[in-house]
């Protein structure tokens, strides 16, 4: 592929490594940094670089095949290694675009949101909470995947905690975060425990390796699996594990509320997917079982409830939030068909949810910027007060319920055929009712911005005051790039497609030096 030209040595043979290491290490140096604008632009910088090798990582992966990293150059299952592929590329490229657009709507959004002391330590807690995504997605040691998502969670509670000077209900819902959270990670680190002391190992793909000889009748295997499940659940927002999910996405910082509805519960699905297909066997009854009953169960309830819920929220933060529960929803309903068509379109929505969502959540802060606006019966008249950054969010609002020519209708068409093809009619009855819900909580924000007259203050209407570039230019993207990949869907969807087929492989790969070797997959080893 002539694209790999433009890409150095060094990406192609520790880029996997420096997705993690240098987030870890700039957040240092920028906590200490007494200058805002100095630790701004070394976090636009890193996750530009970030961006630059997630990608070269992705079309190495789709020109070569898998890599394997090992850190420290000593081989798995003994040591730690990275593993990239069709299933966790796009993922690591996705959670680095949406981190560098975000940090370009952050400079002024954080300057208005955060105490200026408070902000170098804040941008280096995002640097942590961005590489320990980063870390969940592409590493392939199973306690590993527990430190990385302690290393997300934790600073994550920092950053929504740091929403308190705009709200002070943002302390509250930082703790209720940390309290669901910690149960979240405790779930899953007591499965992870579960199925090492079975199969001796922490190698995700050697786990997969031991579990085909164990077989799927052993007690501590199906409860190693309901740890785990449940423990992603709640990092996932799976109804009705979701409560957290709302109070996070309403008081936390603007810009930190559009880069964790894009990307944390993306991640968490990744590793539900991960553990579910290619280290448990989907064939085994206990995992089919959960998937048609407890994922797509769940999925179907929450599209439901929190579609509806959204309907009589008045904060917009909070009709996005339950919205973001809502989509989780049409996520698991895919996977849980567990079908190739189905978990193409869960996938696909993932990665189309990711760009909606964020654009919406950037208008919504940009609203705040300007006028202080959170409810949605204050958004009188935006479309004529804040005409650009109105469209963004109606581009990206339509998206979201699923108008033919977006991204939201080749997910959402894709999931439809899925269930067609299952014979899954009620579900399909389902989505277009979930769809209809959405087009009344996003169309009565659209109602009240386009429909109504410009508020008066001292009897003159209150002027035009658009949004900053640098809110507008990052939610401009994501909005297009709903339409984008909605007119033309090929590359998203080829994407998804080679994801499920990843997953429709299932437990039948092992990494080298896990006991059996695939002498085609390029192996890489980090320095001793």
């Amino acid at each position: 592929m002539q694209l790999m030209s433009l890409f150095p040595e060094w990406i192609l043979t520790h880029g996997s490594a420096s997705l993690v290491v240098v987030p870890l290490m700039l957040a240092v140096l920028t906590a200490l940094n007494p200058s805002a604008k100095i630790a701004w632009a070394t976090v636009l910088a890193v996750t530009a670089l970030c961006v630059f090798t997630s990608l070269g990582l992705l079309l190495q992966v789709i020109s070569h095949g898998p890599i394997h990293y090992n850190m420290g150059g000593w081989q798995p299952p003994l040591g730690i290694g990275y593993y990239v592929d069709s299933l966790n590329a796009p993922i690591l490229l996705l959670i680095s675009v949406v981190a560098f657009l975000c940090t370009i709507y952050a400079l002024p959004s954080v300057a208005a949101e955060v105490e200026p002391k408070k902000k170098g330590p804040f941008y280096a807690a995002f640097l942590i909470s961005f590489a320990g995504l980063l870390g969940m997605v592409i590493t392939a040691d199973a306690f590993n995947v527990f430190v990385f998502l302690e290393v997300s969670s934790i600073s994550t509670y920092v950053l929504v905690g740091m929403g308190a000077s705009r709200d002070r209900r943002a302390l509250t819902s930082s703790f209720n975060y940390l309290i669901m959270g910690s149960i979240g990670a405790t779930f899953f680190v007591i499965g992870i425990g579960f199925l090492y002391m079975q199969t001796g190992t922490l190698n995700m793909m050697d786990i997969a390796r031991v579990l085909q000889d164990i077989g799927p009748n052993d007690r501590v295997v199906q409860l190693a699996f309901a740890f785990i499940v449940i423990g992603l659940g709640l990092k996932l927002a799976m109804f009705p594990l979701h409560m957290w999910l709302p109070g996070a996405y309403a008081y936390a910082p603007s810009f930190f509320t559009a880069f964790l509805a894009a990307t944390a519960t993306k991640a968490a699905l990744y590793l539900l997917l991960r553990f579910t297909f290619t280290v448990f066997d989907p064939s085994w009854d206990f995992v089919a079982t959960a998937l048609m009953i407890l994922l797509a169960g769940l999925g179907i309830l929450g599209m439901l409830a929190s579609s509806l819920q959204a309907i009589f929220q008045n904060d917009l933060r909070r009709v996005l939030a339950y919205s973001s529960v809502a989509q989780v929803g049409y996520m698991l309903l895919g996977i849980g068909m567990a079908t190739t068509l189905g978990l193409t379109a869960g996938y696909l929505h993932m990665i189309n949810h990711a760009m909606m969502k964020g654009a919406l959540f950037i208008a919504a802060g940009a609203f705040w910027y300007r006028f202080g606006i959170t409810q949605v019966s204050d958004m009188r008249g935006l479309g004529k007060t804040m005409p650009w950054t109105m469209a963004g969010f109606t581009t990206a609002g339509i998206a979201l319920i699923g108008v033919p020519g977006t991204a939201g209708f080749v997910s959402k068409l894709t999931l439809v055929r899925a269930a067609a093809e299952n014979g899954w009619w009620w579900a399909i009855g389902v989505i277009v009712v979930t769809s209809i819900l959405a087009i009344i909580y996003i169309g009565r924000i659209i109602e009240q911005a386009y429909f109504h007259p410009v508020p008066e203050i001292n009897g003159k209407p209150v002027a035009r005051n658009e949004a900053p570039y640098t809110m507008l230019i990052p939610l401009w993207i994501m909005a297009l790039a709903s339409v984008a990949f909605g007119i033309n869907a090929e590359w998203t969807t080829s994407l998804a497609e080679a994801a499920a087929h990843v997953l429709d492989a299932g437990p039948n790969t092992v990494i080298p030096g896990a006991h059996d070797v695939m002498p085609v997959v390029p192996t890489v080893t980090g320095g001793h």
